[in-house]
């Protein structure tokens, strides 16, 4: 089940239905299921609170994924900042929800077992986030 909250933003407007099955389906291709998977959209003061109490990273981010997985079935915690989200957005010169998409893809894409910080990684993941933007085009 993946669920959706905010802390100190607006909940963003998506089809969440929608949302949910493409991430459903983002999962299935790397032969997961989903489990539980709660999305948390914040603004920048919550997720550097995050990244400090959690993770003693002294920085915004636009994600942080807490992983749970067990086997095949994704689960975690999700944070993404909507405010670096949108300066991503702006600094890429790509559409807000586009650039909204792609992070919360990521953050399956990390409970699925793709990393991004070793040599060679990120590239490795911005393939599969772009798939996973293809994949989002054909879900009705």
């Amino acid at each position: 089940m993946i669920e959706f909250d905010v802390k100190n933003v607006e909940m963003p407007s998506l089809d969440f239905e929608r949302v949910c099955r493409w991430l459903g389906e983002v999962a299935v291709n790397h032969n997961r299921r989903v489990g539980n998977v709660n999305y948390l959209f914040c603004d920048d003061e919550e997720i550097l609170r995050v990244n400090r109490e959690f993770l003693h990273h002294d920085y915004y981010t636009d994600i942080i994924t807490f992983d749970y997985s067990h086997r095949d079935r994704i689960g975690g915690d999700i944070f993404i900042s909507l405010d670096t989200v949108r300066s991503n957005a702006d600094d890429l010169q790509v559409p807000y929800e586009q650039e909204l998409l792609r992070v919360m893809a990521h953050g399956v894409l990390h409970l699925c077992g793709i990393d991004d910080k070793g040599p060679g990684e990120r590239e490795i993941m911005e393939e599969n986030e772009n798939a996973a933007l293809v994949l989002m085009q054909n879900v009705i």
